[in-house]
């Protein structure tokens, strides 16, 4: 066996017990595949295999990284990755240290996050029960939006909603997030009745499909592909035709933003940063703080309106 081909060995192991083990989602997973495959063929142009692998060897990638202009996110993702292969290499005993244990790496950018204005939401709202070519496409991209706005869940927790999560007009939904963790989020009363909307569609084509004894769906925005839903492309794409539908620049318009403007809007309005982290999902509080800028201005506005001594 070739170094390059136990180095893809020891990848794929390390992949499969991230699998079992940990519950990683499927988009770390294929996020580590990709990271840990471009550096196995580094490795092998340089001569280099995992099991002899040394610090300066993994340092020489990093700047090779840095070199060819990738972002300190994607850097800093690509390291973490490194650390996660080998600190289990070194507790399954394939190594008897662990060369990136010490490595520093160049951080993750702490740049605010592009957001939306509410007429901006409001515009994309009103958008979305125009924006499709059937009743049915027009029902379920309002359903679509106005659940992602008032819940700011992750595009990938969004589109594999199981409709069992939805059913019995829930005014909360149950979702599993990242390493299956779950989390209950609450529905507005405007995302509830594009919810029910949406179902009554959804009932039609699930009893025309048990009319001809096929199975019916089991996500609640089902699609023909591989996964049974729609995708997050497939989400994205309908989201660029609203945005244009909308008078907006599909350029300033993604889920992520969406997700953005949703913790904006709510810490701007007065909610908790505790709450917003409970309902985004975040582990650690550390990524919620992000929107705190938010809460920077709500409290200089307080100071300059109500203080004594402030001055126009």
């Amino acid at each position: 066996m070739t170094a390059q081909a136990d180095s893809l060995r020891w990848v794929s192991t390390f992949l499969e017990a991230q699998a079992a083990e940990q519950g990683a989602a499927r988009n770390t997973q294929l996020a580590y595949a990709r990271d840990l495959r471009d550096f196995a063929e580094w490795c092998a142009g340089h001569g280099h295999d995992f099991a002899t692998l040394t610090r300066s060897d993994i340092e020489a990638y990093l700047i090779h990284c840095e070199a060819q202009g990738l972002a300190t996110s994607t850097r800093a993702r690509r390291l973490a990755a490194i650390r996660q292969l080998f600190r289990f290499a070194y507790a399954e005993g394939w190594r008897k240290d662990d060369p990136a244990s010490r490595i520093s790496g160049p951080g993750k950018s702490r740049k605010l996050p592009q957001t939306l204005s509410p007429d901006d939401v409001e515009a994309l709202l009103c958008a979305a029960g125009q924006t499709g070519r059937s009743a049915g496409e027009r029902s379920r991209n309002a359903c679509l939006m106005e659940v992602l706005y008032a819940t700011g869940l992750r595009v990938s927790e969004l589109v594999s909603l199981p409709v069992a999560a939805v059913r019995g007009s829930p005014e909360m939904i149950l979702v599993r997030g990242k390493g299956g963790k779950e989390r209950l989020v609450p529905l507005s009363d405007p995302a509830q009745q594009a919810l029910a909307d949406w179902l009554r569609h959804w009932e039609g084509e699930a009893a025309a499909l048990r009319a001809k004894r096929k199975p019916e769906p089991r996500h609640l925005f089902p699609s023909r592909g591989r996964d049974g839903h729609l995708s997050r492309v497939g989400f994205y794409l309908i989201l660029k035709e609203i945005a244009l539908q909308a008078g907006l620049d599909p350029a300033r318009v993604s889920p992520h933003v969406l997700r953005h403007a949703f913790a904006t809007h709510l810490l701007a309005g007065g909610a908790d940063l505790r709450a917003i982290q409970t309902l985004l999902g975040h582990a650690d509080i550390s990524t919620t703080e992000i929107y705190t800028h938010v809460l920077e201005e709500r409290l200089r506005a307080l100071v300059l309106t109500h203080h004594p001594l402030s001055k126009d």
